[in-house]
């Protein structure tokens, strides 16, 4: 019976290609075709214009990218009220364009516990060498690029640095994908003073147009055939109370006992604790949040 089953589904599915498309598209399930390229989106306070044909191009791929990316965008969008009402305040404090909220969306798909293959963490996705040049402790117990204010701080300084030494803001955020003194050969060779305008490896190349299609994105999801409303959305972090500690916790699953959580809740309230215990033979001063 099954087989007869499966056999007529498929039948029917080749003499009649139109009905399941009809059936996908009225249950709602087919996504409309991905936006058109606008004549120009603005980043960081520059305009970027697409008429020119490769940078035409280049944004359409990105506009379809996210249009059919179905699980991560969807997420993505549960996810940002959360992590952008943490992040905003802290760029604009630092005096970071708020569009690098952006930049940390398309590193970490907006997931506190993403980690690369190549060893980058957290919504940042930082890597070792650079988290800890910018003040972030990174050890077999503690992994402060997962710690979301701390990494923020750390990202707003590389900015500034990079925004000192570029004095455009494209060319900060390809240099956070490439590196600094990669983007600084590659303008020095090519004779050219933003990124926008670099021959370069296709991630990197591609990376400047994934930002500004993810500001589309985030402007206005449902152009992309995603009905993702207020509600949907994964609530803020509720405000917690936190203990400080500055000697050691043998035991993170009895500090959890002794503070009325879970050991599971404690850890996902503080991932950036990377182990079960807490040596700190350094004496820190550390703030662990209670959920």
């Amino acid at each position: 019976m099954m087989k007869r089953f499966l056999l007529a589904s498929v039948l029917l599915g080749v003499l009649c290609p139109c009905l399941p498309a009809q059936s996908l598209y009225e249950s709602g399930e087919l996504h409309k075709k991905a936006p058109a390229v606008p004549a120009y989106v603005v980043f960081a306070g520059d305009t970027v214009r697409f008429d020119r044909q490769d940078f035409h191009e280049r944004l359409d791929r990105e506009l379809i990218s996210f249009t059919y990316m179905h699980t991560n965008t969807t997420l993505m969008l549960k996810r940002s009220a959360r992590y952008f009402s943490i992040v905003t305040p802290l760029l604009r404090q630092e005096g970071i364009p708020e569009d690098f909220k952006y930049l940390m969306a398309i590193e970490s798909n907006l997931d506190p516990k993403a980690r690369s293959a190549a060893g980058a963490a957290g919504l940042w996705q930082i890597m070792k060498s650079t988290a800890q040049s910018h003040g972030l402790e990174v050890n077999s117990e503690v992994d402060e690029r997962y710690n979301v204010v701390k990494a923020t701080v750390a990202a707003c300084e590389y900015f500034k640095e990079a925004y000192a030494k570029f004095g455009d803001w494209i060319t900060v955020a390809a240099s956070y994908n490439a590196g600094q003194n990669g983007i600084e050969r590659r303008l020095e060779h090519q004779k050219q003073d933003s990124a926008l305008n670099l021959w370069m490896a296709e991630e990197t190349s591609r990376y400047i147009f994934r930002l500004l299609a993810v500001k589309m994105l985030f402007a206005d999801p449902q152009a992309f055939g995603f009905d993702v409303t207020v509600p949907d959305m994964y609530p803020q972090i509720p405000a917690r109370r936190t203990v400080t500690v500055s000697g050691p916790v043998p035991s993170l699953v009895d500090f959890a006992a002794e503070n009325g959580v879970t050991y599971a809740a404690l850890k996902e309230a503080n991932l950036w604790l990377r182990s079960d215990k807490l040596t700190n033979k350094s004496g820190r001063t550390y703030s662990i949040s209670i959920p």
